[in-house]
């Protein structure tokens, strides 16, 4: 027996039959594992950093409390093993439908509020730490140092920090105040990683989202994130636009909420993310 079947047998007491691996994962090792007796489940293993899996699990776990999206169910989390209930996709034979219903989901998701800014404990976006601790009153000072700044200084530590991209984060750093105004809207419950990869389709009407990096912030901060990658249709925007209009300007803030997507990919797969983050950091000072 190997190791994945003896911790899967240990935490749900059920006999393993197969276990097949699942593309498309990069942080962790993923597989179906089908049990005796009952449906397949999703199993991850090899975390690349302490508490991820936990992480993880706390933070789907308070997506499903919202109830507006859903999400695998968490059948068990450890610093070894993360095991989800299995979602079959399928895809829809009319994406627009689909993405417009997902897109009103989304604005009920963002619904979900909080009296502050971050989240119960500090966890992941994708293996990079993200920082939700210390909470605060403010979206523009989090935003700032917990978001922007954290990564910045991740990226001179990790060797992509030349004298351009000092000078242009400098200059980013004194019009914050510009580029992210006191709107008053209450923190939402974000996914925190919205992107195509981490939605699945299971059917005409239902999506599921996988793989949060959870926390209370500012809805346009989630929304910035689909669009990087593919975007997720006009008919998702629309959609959420209906339900849950955004604020004017908005168009230029996802490029700063963007941003911090950026520099985790450049610290995360190196310098190729690079000129993406000199740009952009470009159109938001010029």
């Amino acid at each position: 027996m190997d190791q994945v079947s003896l911790f899967v047998e240990r935490a749900l007491g059920k006999r393993v039959i197969s276990i097949s691996p699942v593309g498309g994962g990069s942080i962790s090792t993923a597989m179906k594992v089908t049990l005796a007796g009952r449906r397949p489940v999703f199993v991850k293993v090899s975390p690349q950093q302490p508490g991820m899996f936990q992480k993880e699990a706390n933070g789907l776990r308070a997506l499903a409390q919202a109830g507006a999206i859903k999400v695998p169910e968490v059948m068990f989390a450890d610093e070894h093993i993360l095991i989800l209930e299995f979602l079959a996709t399928s895809p829809p034979s009319n994406r627009k439908k689909t993405f417009e219903i997902f897109g009103r989901q989304c604005a009920g998701l963002h619904r979900c509020t909080a009296a502050s800014f971050g989240f119960t404990e500090d966890n992941y976006i994708g293996s990079t730490p993200q920082q939700n601790m210390p909470r605060t009153d403010s979206w523009k000072e989090f935003y700032h140092i917990r978001r922007l700044q954290f990564q910045y200084y991740l990226a001179e530590r990790n060797g992509y920090c030349d004298s351009q991209l000092r000078a242009l984060f400098a200059a980013l750093t004194s019009r914050i105040d510009r580029l992210i105004p006191d709107d008053g809207e209450p923190p939402a419950l974000l996914h925190g990683d919205l992107w195509n990869g981490n939605v699945l389709i299971l059917g005409e009407e239902t999506t599921a989202i996988i793989d949060p990096a959870v926390y209370y912030g500012h809805r346009e901060a989630d929304l910035a994130m689909t669009m990087l990658f593919g975007g997720f249709g006009d008919s998702f925007y629309s959609a959420y636009h209906e339900v849950y209009p955004l604020r004017p300007g908005w168009q230029k803030r996802m490029e700063l909420y963007k941003l911090y997507h950026l520099f985790n990919h450049l610290n995360i797969f190196g310098e190729g993310y690079y000129g993406q983050v000199v740009g952009t950091m470009q159109r938001l000072v010029e």
